[in-house]
Formats: structure tokens, sequence, C-alpha cells
């Protein structure tokens, strides 16, 4: 089974360092998102890229897509490439969605990971009691019906609020990758994402954390960061990037590629 999913996630491997490097994708996207800052890591690592099974390159009847109901099936599959690999430890880079999926895959195998970097990362997206996620239940029924009613239509409104920066170019490519999405799946996604809760499980958290956050994000309040910085446990480090949007891999590839080299050289 293991070189089958290697297949159906598209897994590669490039690069001519020693050490690996996990570049995992967010909601929306798929590896290609990372094109633009891979460039500055091909000589110092061998970076491990695959695509979620939520992405349009992956094809959905490989899976039983009744298990991705929550994040844990995601941290299997990231856990079996790593086995598949013979991958012992890695340092991991996951956006958004992945950043808890790899916070859930370093709390059941915490040896296999070195730090994690986690760009625009939330535990939970709904707003709770005296926890500010972003979003009343109301807003996200309504980006569901959005979705279900007219998939061409959100996702040309959505891409230029989630990439938030003015650069076309990022418009375009998310524009390109939720495109490619199966709208049905895109919608089941989205609803298993926002319905996800991982407040409770931050404390178990031993690997060192990296918390990079955009100056302003539409999908992750800078009060998310607060809650992360002060529930993670092990020792973790914030970064503010001083840059736009959800997707500063798209929009600000440079200065991602340089604050993620000053973390793993750290």
């Amino acid at each position: 089974m293991g070189q089958s999913l290697l297949d159906a996630l598209n897994v590669r491997v490039v690069g001519t360092g020693r050490s690996y490097l996990l570049l995992a994708h967010g909601f929306g996207t798929d590896q290609s998102a990372w094109n633009r800052i891979l460039p500055y890591f091909l000589s110092q690592y061998k970076v491990i890229l695959y695509d979620l099974v939520c992405a349009g390159s992956v094809n959905p009847d490989y899976f039983n897509f009744h298990r991705y109901t929550s994040l844990d099936a995601y941290a299997d599959d990231l856990l079996n490439i790593l086995d598949s690999l013979g991958v012992d430890c890695c340092a991991y880079v996951g956006h958004s969605v992945s950043a808890m999926i790899g916070i859930l895959a370093s709390i059941r195998r915490p040896e296999l990971f070195s730090k994690l970097i986690l760009i625009g990362a939330s535990p939970r997206f709904l707003n709770d009691n005296d926890y500010h996620g972003g979003f009343e239940e109301g807003e996200i029924e309504k980006l569901f019906l959005a979705m279900k009613s007219n998939y061409e239509s959100w996702v040309l409104g959505f891409a230029p609020l989630a990439v938030g920066a003015d650069v076309p170019v990022a418009v375009r490519e998310f524009s390109r990758t939720l495109f490619n999405m199966r709208p049905d799946i895109s919608l089941f996604v989205s609803r298993a994402v926002f319905n996800s809760d991982l407040r409770g499980v931050l404390r178990l958290v031993n690997t060192p954390c990296w918390i990079f956050q955009t100056a302003r994000d539409v999908s992750v309040p800078t009060s998310v960061v607060g809650y992360l910085r002060d529930n993670l446990g092990g020792r973790n480090t914030v970064v503010m990037l001083n840059v736009e949007g959800h997707l500063p891999h798209l929009s600000a590839p440079v200065l991602l590629a340089h604050h993620i080299n000053v973390a793993l050289s750290r």
C-alpha cells in the first residue's frame, strides 16, 4: 500500500541536501503552491512534496472519502508517507490546515519531526465563549451555501479575499487550484476543516514550533496567534510577516523563504 499511496498523492522528493524538509500545502491548493520558494531549499535539503487527498491533482476514487471527516485521516496519510520513504526525522512546514495536520502527526510520532513551521495555523475557526477564531456559525453556513449554489462565483470572490495582497498572479494561481478541485469535495473538506477543534490537543505538542502569521489574514485573526503561543506545549516562536493575506508563499515567496530559512537554521 505504501508505494501506491505515494503515487496516489503525487509524492516527490527533490533536492540534494542531507536533511529532509517536508512542505505541506493548505486547502484549495496543491504542491505547486510551493514552486516559488522551492529553489531556496534544494541545495540544503531533500524536500518532500505531496498533494492532500482533497487536491484537484489527486484521483479521489483511490480513497474512501468517508474517512476524511476529521483531520486524523490526513495525519495518517502524512505518517504513512514518511514511513514509506524511510524518513526517520524531518523539518515540517505546514500551511493552514496542514499546519494542524502536522501538529496531530507530531503528537503521535514526535521523533519524526525536528521542528514544525506553522503558516496561517488555526486550531478552531469558529468563535467560542472567550475564544475568537474569526467566524460565527452563521457566517460559515453562508460560505457553505455559496460554495454549493455556485462554486465558480464563490471561487472568484474568495480567491482575492484569501490572497489579501494586491498580487494578481497569486490570485490567478489560487483560483486555478481551487477550480481544479471537484466542488463536492471542496465543500466536504471545508466542512471538516471549519468544524474541527484541536484546542484540546495543543498541550500535547513537544516539538519546537514556529508560528508564522501575516499582518492581516481574512481566515486567521491575530488573536489565534496569541492562543497558539500560550497553549502549544514545548517551545514556540511567533514570527509576524509584514505582508497581508493567507497565502504568503504565493504573494510574498521571497520574504517567506527567508523567514523559513531563519527558522530552520535555528
